[in-house]
């Protein structure tokens, strides 16, 4: 089952997060998000959630950086 882990305002920074979890090993779907003009749900199976979810902050804190 595929959950979402997050909400990417852009298409360009959906793409970024795809590469970055894709090059970390992470199966991800990114689809855009129901009744949102510009919103994309990042997707990864529910099994790697724990692990997936540490993977994305550490790519959230170092594109803020």
């Amino acid at each position: 089952m595929w959950t979402v882990i997050y909400i990417a305002p852009t298409s360009q920074q959906a793409e970024r997060i795809r590469l970055r979890m894709t090059e970390e090993g992470f199966l991800v779907k990114v689809k855009k998000a129901r009744g949102a003009k510009e919103q994309y749900e990042i997707l990864i199976p529910e099994s790697e959630l724990d692990e997936a979810q540490e993977v994305l902050r550490d790519i959230l804190h170092s594109s803020l950086s």
